[in-house]
C-alpha cells in the first residue's frame, strides 16, 4: 500500500511555527515507518497531489529509514548562523508574532532523527555579529530543552580579527554575511574531530528530521558533499518567489554563466540550507575561503569539487520562513550583490574555469542600486526562457548584457 488509508485523515495544513504541527508530522512519519517499506514510502512521495503535512511526513519517514539503515555512527556537527534571529529563536506569542521557537524545534527534530542511532551529534549556533545578541537568546532557549547540553553557542566577534587560519581574511565581524559565521562553525567542528558538518538556517524552513536524506548517501558512497536541491522534481518547495522582481532571470543568468563549473553539472540550487560536508571537503574549504558573504555556498561547493570527490543531490522539503528572511530584512538586492560579487571572488580565488567576460560585467555593474533597477526588467533575449536554460551564453552573451545594462544606467 502506498497511500494513507481513507480512515486516517492527514489534515493538509502545516505551520512551521506551530509546535503541535511539528509533533503531528513526526507522529505521522512514525506511523508511516511502521506500515510501509522504504520503497513504498518513496513511491508515495512522488505523488503530486499530497497535502503539505503528508508530503513532509513522507520526507521525514524516508530520511529516518535511510538513517537507520545506514548504521552510520560518526561524529556530526549541525551548524547555523544567526543575525537578527532573536525573535525566531523564541516561541510565537502576541508580543513576538514572528517567533518560531526555532531552537527548541531544532532540538526536537534532531532528538527524533537521532533516536536509536550511535551518532555523536552537536548543534552549533553561531552569532554572525548580531547587534541584538542572538547568541544569548540561543543559549537561554537551548537551556529549556533536555538536549540543551548538546548546543554550543559561538560568537564570530570573539574570533576576528584573526592573525591566521580560515578567518584571517575577515577584517571585521561586520564584513561577514553568514559565511564568516559558518567558517567559524566548520573550523570549530574540525578541531573537535567531526566526521561531517551539516549546515542549515536559523529558522524552521528546513525540518532537521530529514537529516537522514543526507546521511544515507554519505554513509553509502562517501561523497565530498550531499546537498538538498529545491529544484529537484521530487522536492517539496513552498517559497515566495514573488518577492523577487521579474528581472531575477537576469541575475540568475549572470550567476550561472560565471559559476558554470557548478551549474553546468546540472546543479541549479546552490543556496539551499540543507548540506552535509565530509571532513576532506572541509579541509579544502577551510584552506582558503574566498568569501565570507552569502556566496559562501558556491565557494564551499567549488572547493569540494576541487577535491575530486562527488557532490550528490537529493530532494527534500523546504517551507520558506518569509517574515524575517535576510533577503527581506537586509534588502533582496543587497543579498544578490553579495551573491554575485562573492561568486566572482570564489571562481577567481579557487582558480575555477569560468566566463571571465561575465565576471567583469559583475565587477562593473553588481551594485545594489543597479540591481534594484535590473530586477524590475527583463531583456527581450531572456523573456520566457526556461529556468534550466539560464546561463547559456547563446541566449544573451556578456557583451549583449553589458549593452543592455548601459541603457539602464545611462
Amino acid at each position: 500500500m502506498t497511500s494513507p488509508p481513507a480512515d486516517e485523515p492527514v489534515g493538509g495544513s502545516f505551520d512551521i511555527a506551530s509546535g503541535e504541527d511539528q509533533a503531528r508530522v513526526r507522529q505521522r512519519a512514525d506511523d508511516l515507518l511502521e506500515r510501509h517499506s522504504p520503497a513504498e514510502l518513496r513511491s508515495s512521495a512522488r505523488r503530486g497531489d499530497l497535502p503539505l503535512d503528508e508530503a513532509l511526513a513522507l520526507k521525514l519517514a524516508i530520511g529516518r529509514a535511510q538513517l537507520l539503515d545506514s548504521e552510520w555512527s560518526g561524529r556530526l556537527a549541525v551548524g547555523f548562523a544567526m543575525w537578527g534571529e532573536q525573535r525566531r529563536l523564541r516561541p510565537r506569542t502576541d508580543d513576538n508574532p514572528t517567533g518560531e521557537d526555532a531552537m527548541v524545534t531544532k532540538l526536537d527534530q534532531l532528538d527524533w532523527a537521532m533516536a536509536d542511532t550511535d551518532i555523536d551529534w552537536t548543534l552549533l549556533a553561531i552569532d554572525d555579529g548580531d547587534p541584538d545578541d542572538s547568541a544569548s537568546v540561543a543559549r537561554s532557549e537551548a537551556d529549556r530543552h533536555r538536549q540543551g547540553h548538546r548546543v554550543t553557542v559561538l560568537r564570530l566577534a570573539d574570533a576576528v580579527p584573526a592573525g591566521d587560519g580560515p578567518l584571517a581574511g575577515l577584517r571585521h565581524v561586520d564584513d561577514s554575511r553568514k559565511g564568516g559565521a559558518l567558517v567559524l562553525g566548520a573550523h570549530h567542528a574540525m578541531e573537535n574531530g567531526v566526521d561531517a558538518f551539516f549546515i542549515t538556517d536559523a529558522d524552521n524552513s528546513v525540518n532537521l528530521g530529514q537529516l537522514g536524506l543526507l546521511v544515507g548517501p554519505f554513509a553509502t558512497t562517501a561523497p565530498g558533499a550531499v546537498i538538498g536541491d529545491r529544484k529537484h522534481p521530487e522536492s517539496v518547495l513552498v517559497k515566495a518567489e514573488a518577492r523577487w522582481g521579474p528581472g531575477i532571470v537576469v541575475l540568475r543568468h549572470m550567476q550561472r554563466m560565471v559559476g558554470r563549473t557548478l551549474f553546468g553539472s546540472g546543479l541549479r540550487d546552490t543556496q539551499a540550507a540543507f548540506k552535509l560536508y565530509s571532513r576532506p571537503a572541509l579541509e579544502a574549504i577551510l584552506s582558503g575561503p574566498t568569501t565570507y558573504g552569502f556566496a559562501f555556498d558556491s565557494d564551499w561547493l567549488m572547493a569540494t569539487a576541487g577535491t575530486g570527490l562527488p557532490i550528490e543531490r537529493v530532494p527534500f522539503a523546504f517551507i520558506d520562513s518569509f517574515a524575517e528572511s535576510a533577503s527581506i530584512v537586509q534588502g533582496p538586492m543587497s543579498t544578490w550583490e553579495s551573491l554575485l560579487t562573492g561568486l566572482v571572488a570564489a571562481v577567481r580565488g579557487r582558480q575555477v574555469e569560468h566566463d571571465a567576460e561575465m565576471a567583469q560585467v559583475i565587477d562593473d555593474y553588481a551594485t545594489q542600486e543597479v540591481l534594484d533597477e535590473v530586477v524590475q526588467r527583463v531583456p527581450e533575449a531572456l523573456r520566457g526562457v526556461d529556468d534550466a536554460d539560464l546561463g547559456d551564453p547563446t541566449l544573451m552573451a556578456p557583451a549583449e548584457l553589458r549593452a543592455w545594462l548601459e541603457t539602464l544606467t545611462g
